[in-house]
């Protein structure tokens, strides 16, 4: 059985509600998945990063109280994630003034409760970087510079990742913490491997969202990834932001990832091995520890 796992892009608070017009997307899971949390410990999972932060809805007290109820552990992420999604602050403050904000919510804590373990999820929009988009990279490059906290980001529909890369590049970024998300939104296998050859991570985190990318190519995708090399640079989750999404709602739920997607892995031949590799041992090298 595979054990001591990670989740390392899920939201346990989320609201996006605003920008989207559509409740569904108000989610916190104390109140819609108690529950479903509590039943990943029985697949061994340990850990969840919450990628919520400033400006999705980020409630700590609730995920806390989820935390102790749930008894997996839960990181908390901060930053700003993207258009039309951003917080006036971005727009008011300088480079400098958001990156001290990160950094203080690094090493001081957010809203004197927890400190952030991780920059992140800040995203760019479909086939652009605003100029709002690029402020919030920028002072994430400056707090990753001062705390060393990995940076994970967002790209819609798995677009300019290549370009996320070359800007984190451009002003110091050790790209090996830096973990590029949703990759496999994007019908483009080599712009994967691109992404990979740059020293980055990579995040197969929207697994069972077929309306965008089959499960069957995210399945042979993996498997080619892991021939050519690069396991250790494979990271999986599910990603789920909306209460229809969750089993109780008549969705995929969280468990569809270890009932579904996982035991499919397996019928390609993927060992118990590599499994703990991808869903442990990198959680564990990116995030600069094990759960405790």
């Amino acid at each position: 059985m595979l054990t001591n796992l990670t989740l390392i892009h899920e939201h346990m608070a989320i609201d996006l509600s605003g920008p989207k017009k559509d409740l569904d997307c108000r989610m916190d899971l104390l109140t819609d998945g108690l529950q479903e949390i509590a039943n990943l410990k029985n697949h061994g999972v340990v850990r969840i990063l919450d990628c919520s932060n400033r400006g999705m809805g980020r409630d700590l007290k609730q995920v806390l109280e989820l935390e102790k109820q749930t008894n997996i552990q839960i990181l908390f992420s901060t930053g700003y994630y993207k258009d039309p999604f951003l917080p006036s602050e971005v727009d008011e403050l300088t480079v400098d003034q958001l990156a001290d904000l990160m950094t203080k919510e690094i090493t001081e804590g957010i809203e004197g409760l927890r400190c952030a373990s991780v920059i992140g999820e800040i995203g760019t929009s479909l086939n652009v970087i605003t100029p709002n988009e690029e402020k919030v990279f920028l002072a994430a490059c400056i707090a990753h510079k001062k705390t060393g906290a990995p940076i994970l980001t967002h790209t819609t529909l798995g677009t300019m990742g290549d370009q996320q890369v070359d800007l984190l590049r451009k002003h110091g970024v050790d790209l090996d913490k830096v973990l590029i998300s949703h990759v496999d939104l994007k019908n483009d296998f080599d712009s994967i491997v691109r992404l990979l050859n740059s020293g980055v991570n990579v995040g197969f985190d929207t697994i069972g969202k077929n309306n965008y990318l089959p499960d069957e190519t995210r399945l042979d995708w993996i498997v080619r990834l892991i021939d050519l090399g690069y396991i250790d640079q494979l990271f999986l989750s599910m990603d789920i932001t909306r209460k229809s999404n969750l089993a109780v709602n008549g969705g995929i739920g969280y468990h569809y990832l270890f009932d579904t997607f996982i035991p499919e892995l397996k019928k390609r031949n993927i060992t118990e091995d590599q499994l703990q590799r991808i869903l442990s041992d990198n959680p564990n090298r990116f995030l600069g520890g094990n759960a405790v």
